[in-house]
């Protein structure tokens, strides 16, 4: 017989419905019948976070989600030392390394592989900040940093610090926060030994090494290492007085 000529015949699948809904009526005998349904159910998300209490399927999507209150970011990037939470978005992130990199910072001459990356950080040189609180004002460059920024808003606090009883959302925060009292500095400049508290703060003290000078007056095309510096030279445009060509 020609296996192309086979007929195939389909027959109906008989299916039943979870019965576990309705086992409030049955008798104990009667509800052994649905054992296997009941314990499908329980263990379904029988894992929960202690942070929020959303429950998951799997202890691994559980420890996936805690590390949004640790801010802990095991997963690092060999080209740019670039961290993340998760191994799937540190693949998404290495791809941006294989690309061309056709998109050029006018200011600093950085590239980057997709126009809006490039778009994103040109924010970093004119300091603008579309992305505002509702609740206190805050501005943000980017809107993922204003969506974490709103969570402080609403979410509970159960991290409070030791020395001022200032409280936190996350553990990762208190532990930055906790860096005020206690002095610890890990980041430390590989060309004086300076060491700060936090990475941004030591990325903007490594500019002064380079000579790099990315924040740039719209009023007299002077430009700064730092973008407070820039800020007290434009209070001086505003004020009628001279200014001085040095970064404070």
């Amino acid at each position: 017989m020609d296996l192309m000529e086979v007929k195939i015949e389909e027959h109906p699948i008989e299916t039943e419905s979870c019965h576990y809904q309705n086992l409030i009526d049955f008798s104990p005998s009667e509800k052994g019948n649905f054992a296997f349904s009941e314990t499908t159910h329980k263990e379904r998300k029988s894992h929960q976070c202690s942070n929020c209490n959303k429950a998951f399927a799997s202890k691994s999507n559980l420890d996936r989600h805690q590390k949004t209150h640790t801010g802990e970011k095991p997963f690092q990037c060999s080209s740019c030392i670039k961290c993340f939470s998760q191994k799937s978005i540190l693949l998404r992130h290495l791809k941006t390394h294989i690309g061309e990199k056709s998109f050029t910072c006018s200011y600093c001459l950085k590239s980057f592989t997709q126009k809006a990356s490039l778009e994103r950080h040109h924010k970093v040189h004119t300091g603008e900040k579309p992305f505002k609180c509702s609740d206190c004002g805050k501005s943000f460059i980017r809107k993922s940093e204003l969506l974490i920024h709103q969570r402080m808003h609403h979410v509970e606090k159960p991290f409070q610090c030791s020395y001022c009883e200032k409280v936190f959302a996350t553990k990762y925060y208190l532990e930055m926060h906790c860096r005020i009292h206690t002095g610890v500095k890990p980041f430390q400049c590989g060309n004086c030994n300076k060491a700060f508290g936090r990475k941004t703060n030591l990325n903007l003290h490594q500019i002064t090494h380079t000579g790099e000078r990315p924040f740039k007056c719209d009023q007299c095309d002077k430009a700064f290492t730092q973008k407070g510096t820039l800020i007290r030279h434009q209070r001086a445009h505003a004020g009628g007085r001279t200014v001085s060509t040095q970064p404070l």
